[in-house]
C-alpha cells in the first residue's frame, strides 16, 4: 500500500525503475525474454515498494488461473493427507495453487468438473477412492477444455491419464507371500464396490487363488474404506463361524480394512495374529509400521507417482497412464 492507501501498480514500479510497464510485467514471467539485469532492478524495486502482481488480471489476459482442482472423496483413508501434503508442496514450488473439491452425494464428479471449469481452472486432478469414470458422462468431459488426471487409480472407461501401482504385480508378490508361508483358506475384505483400481486387486487375488487350487475366495464387503464399516462386516462374518476361525489369512483391500481386522479379530473373537489368522494388508501407512500393529503390506510408491503426475500436469511430460511398482513390506500379522 501507498502512504495514501491505496495500492501500489505496475506503473509505480515502473517509474521508480525507470521502464515501461510492460517490462515490468514480463519482469514476473519466468519465461519471458528480458535483460536479467532489467528483471533484478524491477523485482528489487517491487521488493521495496511490496509490489504483487495481480494474478486475477493476469489470468483474464493469459486464459490462465494457475490453479488446480483436486477432487477427493475418502477423507477418512489414512494415506490421503501425506499424499496431498507433498502434491500440494509440489504444484505450489510450480506456482500453481491446489482447489479442494469435496466430492459426495451433494456434489458429484460431473458437477465438479463443470464448477472447475466455470471457474477456470487450469487442470483436473482426481484423487479418490470411489473415483468412477463410468459415472462421468462423455459430455461433461467433451465439454471440458481443462486437462484431467488421476492419481493413484487406474482409468478404465475414459483414456485419462493416470497414474498408480500396478496391481498384477503387487497382489502377485502379497500373494506368494501368503502361499508361502502355508495358508490355504483366505477371505477377502472389500471396500467400494466401484473403485477400479481396488477391482483390479479382488480380481487378481481370485486369479491368484483359483490357479493354486482355491476355486472360490468369499468376500467380506465392507461397503467403503471406513474402520467401523469395516469391523462392523468382519464381526458379521466371522461371528458365523463354530468356534476358532473360519479363515486361516484375511486379504484385506488396504491397510484401514486390514486396521479393522486387526481389532475385531484380536478383540472381539480373542484370535492371536498371526498363529489363528494372519493379516494381509495393502498401502504401508505409518500406522501399519508401528510395533504394537506390525501390518505386513505391500507399499505404494505414493512419492513417485505425485513426481509422475506434477511431470504431466506442467508439460514436463506428455500425459500417459503408468503403472508403478511399489514394495512387499513383511511384518508380524503373517
Amino acid at each position: 500500500m501507498k502512504p495514501n492507501g491505496t495500492t501500489v501498480t505496475a506503473a509505480d514500479v515502473a517509474k521508480k525503475a525507470g521502464v515501461s510497464k510492460w517490462t515490468v510485467i514480463r519482469a514476473f514471467k519466468p519465461d519471458a525474454r528480458i535483460a536479467a539485469e532489467t528483471r533484478e532492478r524491477v523485482l528489487s524495486v517491487a521488493r521495496d515498494l511490496h509490489y504483487q502482481p495481480n494474478l486475477l488480471a493476469r489470468s483474464l489476459a493469459t486464459s490462465r488461473t494457475h490453479q488446480v482442482a483436486i477432487l477427493v472423496d475418502d477423507f477418512e483413508n489414512p494415506y490421503k493427507l501425506p499424499t496431498l501434503s507433498r502434491l500440494t508442496a509440489k504444484l505450489q514450488a510450480e506456482g500453481l495453487l491446489a482447489f479442494l473439491v469435496n466430492i459426495n452425494e451433494d456434489f458429484s464428479q460431473n458437477a465438479a468438473i463443470m464448477d472447475a471449469r466455470q471457474r477456470r481452472i487450469d487442470s483436473i486432478i482426481f484423487f479418490g477412492s470411489a473415483y468412477d469414470p463410468a459415472s462421468i458422462s462423455d459430455q461433461v468431459l467433451d465439454a471440458t477444455q481443462q486437462p484431467i488426471f488421476v492419481l493413484a487409480r487406474e482409468s478404465v472407461s475414459h483414456p485419462l491419464p493416470s497414474v498408480f501401482t500396478d496391481p498384477r504385480h503387487a497382489i502377485e508378490e502379497l500373494s506368494n507371500h501368503a502361499f508361502e508361508r502355508g495358508y490355504r483358506n483366505p477371505v477377502y475384505v472389500a471396500g467400494p464396490s466401484r473403485a477400479y483400481t481396488a477391482v483390479g486387486r479382488r480380481q487378481q487375488y481370485r486369479k491368484f487363488w483359483k490357479a493354486k487350487g482355491v476355486d472360490h475366495l468369499p468376500e467380506i464387503n465392507a461397503g467403503a474404506y471406513e474402520f467401523q464399516a469395516a469391523c462392523d462386516a468382519i464381526r458379521a462374518q466371522f461371528a458365523d463361524g463354530s468356534g476358532g476361525a473360519p479363515y486361516d489369512v484375511v486379504l484385506c483391500e488396504n491397510d484401514l480394512l486390514a486396521l479393522a481386522a486387526l481389532e475385531t479379530l484380536r478383540y472381539d473373537f480373542g484370535l492371536r495374529v498371526p498363529e489363528d489368522v494372519a493379516v494381509v494388508g495393502f498401502d504401508d501407512i505409518s500406522l501399519a509400521g508401528f510395533k504394537s500393529i506390525s501390518l505386513t503390506t505391500y507399499r505404494q510408491p505414493f512419492a513417485e507417482m505425485v513426481d509422475e503426475l506434477i511431470e504431466m500436469v506442467v508439460g514436463r511430460k506428455l500425459p500417459e497412464s503408468i503403472a508403478l511398482r511399489g514394495e512387499l513390506v513383511v511384518r508380524s500379522t503373517t
